[in-house]
Order: C-alpha cells, then structure tokens, then sequence
C-alpha cells in the first residue's frame, strides 16, 4: 500500500475518533495534575493504550506511560511525545471545562495533546495491518518541572522500542487548521546562578545585581494582544529582530537566620553558543559590584539547559506534508524561537533526530485565546482531530520513507 492510501484511511479514521477524544480531554481537564503527580492521567492513558492493542509500560521515569505499537511486517521506528501535567496557575476564564485543583490548572494545553497522542496510537493501530514498522508513544510527565523527560530517557525509556526519529506536537496561538515547523530552530534553553552574600552592604549589592541583569534582556514577554500578534510576526522574518536575544531576570531571597541574602539568576539565549560569553558577563558584573571575593560565593548550574533544536529538513518536509494535506496556507515557517518558553523535549531531540511542531489552537471570534501560559488560555477543541490526523499521517508518512 502507498503512502497516499494509507492517509485516505487515517482520513476515515478519524471522524468516528472525534467525539471521544474530545471527552478524554476535558475529563483530563477536569483533574489537572501537577508535574510529578500525573497519577489519574497517566492511568487514562495507559488504560486507552491497552484497549487500542498497544504492549503498555508504565511508571517510566515517575508517572511515564510508554506504548508500543507493532505493525504487520518489521520497519523502522517512529517516536511521538505527548507531555500530561498541569502549569502550577489558576485558570481565570470562564468554561464549561474550568478545573482548578490543588493550584494547578491545564493553561499550557498538555491536555490536548494527550487527547492528541492517544488518538494518533488509536487511530495507527486501527491500520496497523497495512504499515511496516513500530510506533513508539512516549507520555511524559513534569515536563513543566523540566525534569520529565531526562527522567524518562534515565530510566531507559528510549532502549523499550529505540526510534529512529522522534516528534512532538505543541500547542500555539496560531488559527486552529494551520501548523507551524521550526527548521534548525525550536525553543531557547536557559542558564541559572545563584549569588550567596553576606554582611551589611548584601541587600543593596544584592538589588544591583538583580536589575543590571534584568537590564540585559533585548526581548520582554507580550502584553496585549496586539504585541502577541508582532511577535508571530518576529518569528517568521528569517535573520530578523529574534535571530539574536538575551531575556534575563533574578531574584532575591533571605535567610534572617543566616544574615545571608541570595540573588538567584536565569538567562534565556538565542543562538544557543551565547552561554559561555554570558557567563563571563555575570563574572564580570559581580566581580564590579562586589570584587573579586564576590566570584567565590557565585555559583552556575552544571551546564545551561539545553536548546530544543528540530531537525532542518524533517521539519521543511512536514510543512510541505502539512499543505498538501491541509492547505496551501496550512504551514507556517518560524525562523526563530519563542524566547519566553522552554521545552524539555529537548533531552529526546539531543538522542534522536526528529522535531517538535506547533498546531493551531486559537479562535478569536470564539474567544479561545490559544495563548498559553496566561490566565486566559483557550483552546478550540476542532484542533484535536486536526492534531490527530496531522500525525498520524505525517508518522505514516515516514514509516514508508524509511522503509524505501
């Protein structure tokens, strides 16, 4: 059977998916589960796995749930991530679906891509017998902690069924029916350190520094509507006003007990090399406030979080799959990253090839935002089926291109 079949099926699937989908997502929504503590999702979504005819492990790095999927004939191997935890934020709109537990809310939209990889491992499995090869799906906790993915990969995640290339799906402010790919780019990785002083002049040395290097950041985070919409626009202008940034903060914290106050530190970049150059600034500006005797109470994490980079013409051939699908306006190409985001999705990309996509999750006329990480994030639901088809066709897609 020929690629091009295989999407006619996976067009026929999805419809009688839909409605349920939508329903694991909102009951999803309903219990949203800090990073960490995914316990109920992570039981949905093993239990949907099982039931669509995966070989199922569960407890992969904390709450990880990963499904293999086995074809009719043996193949390549495909990877798909799905993240399921909550942001640590109360949700301020207005829904039928509003769910706040316990400080934690789904403003990020791992609630619609879990509804969406498990209805890509359904709907494949609904025409495994006509594939070559092995689907992997990787459901991964604490990805808001930024520790659920290397968790996963240090608990041998990979070595259960390891893929030779690897995707993601995300959501984004963009129209709901269009996709974004992001070409040798992705999401900025960050550095971290913490400066621990003492004596009389600690407060003030302490201010300085947390506002010189606030003082450094070329970019600030949009406020308004208007200013989102600028920045997609900064975004798909190639060697334009976010091919270089520095966005850089701190804070302060105190120890009465100890007479010890503590500025704590965090630089995002772009390109990813700048750290080591920035590293020698922070040297640079504490040795100025607080001399050299400064260096010795100034500490870095190990090594700056890394980068998510995509896979240049992985990502240049899903958009041009994106269109022929959907549209010839379906895709659109970042040349930038967002630099107010992370994504440790980056741990799989640094150990297999592959990339991250964006799908569209906004309606303004519906007042569904699709601006995650805002009090008034929205997704509109039609995205989900959209999601689904988008992958498991696009992963079809590549079973066959690496089987030729």
């Amino acid at each position: 059977m020929q690629s091009e079949s295989i999407i006619s099926l996976i067009d026929e699937v999805v419809p009688s998916l839909d409605r349920d989908l939508i329903d694991v997502r909102r009951a999803i929504h309903r219990h949203p589960e800090l990073a960490g503590s995914e316990v109920r999702t992570a039981a949905l979504v093993a239990d949907q796995l099982r039931a669509a005819g995966l070989e199922v492990s569960t407890g992969v790095g904390g709450h990880g749930v990963v499904g293999i999927l086995d074809c009719a004939e043996p193949g390549a191997t495909i990877g798909y991530r799905a993240d399921m935890d909550a942001v640590a934020m109360d949700e301020a709109f207005e829904s039928e679906f509003r769910s706040q537990v316990d400080g934690a809310g789904h403003l990020c939209g791992h609630d619609v891509h879990t509804a969406i990889g498990i209805g890509v491992a359904r709907t494949l499995a609904r025409v495994r017998d006509q594939l070559s090869g092995r689907v992997v799906f990787y459901f991964q906790p604490a990805e808001e902690a930024l520790t659920g993915a290397k968790a996963m990969l240090d608990a041998r995640g990979l070595e259960l069924a390891e893929p030779d290339e690897i995707y993601a799906l995300h959501c984004a402010h963009i129209p709901v029916g269009t996709f974004a790919v992001m070409p040798g780019g992705g999401l900025p990785g960050h550095d971290n350190f913490d400066l621990e002083l003492s004596g009389p002049e600690a407060a003030d040395k302490a201010e300085e520094i947390a506002a010189r290097i606030a003082s450094w950041s070329t970019v600030r985070p949009p406020a308004t509507p208007e200013q989102h919409e600028q920045l997609l626009a900064d975004l798909q202008v190639e060697d334009g006003p976010l091919a270089r940034f520095v966005f850089a903060g701190a804070w302060i914290s105190r120890d009465e007990t100890r007479a010890q106050v503590t500025t704590h530190g965090w630089i995002k970049a772009w390109p990813d090399d700048s750290y080591p150059g920035i590293r020698e600034r922070v040297m640079d500006l504490v040795q100025d406030v607080c001399g050299a005797e400064g260096l010795n109470h100034l500490t870095f994490r190990e090594a700056p979080f890394p980068a998510m980079v995509c896979s240049v013409d992985l990502s240049e051939s899903a958009a041009q799959y994106f269109r022929t699908t959907f549209g010839a306006d379906a895709a659109t190409v970042l040349h930038a990253p967002f630099p107010f985001n992370g994504e440790d999705f980056a741990y799989f990309l640094n150990r297999v090839r592959g990339a991250m996509f964006f799908v569209g999750v906004a309606n303004p006329a519906a007042g569904l935002s699709g601006i995650v990480h805002t009090p008034t994030f929205a997704a509109d639901e039609r995205a989900i089926a959209l999601g689904v088809r988008a992958m498991a066709g696009w992963l079809a897609t590549r079973l066959f291109a690496l089987a030729d």
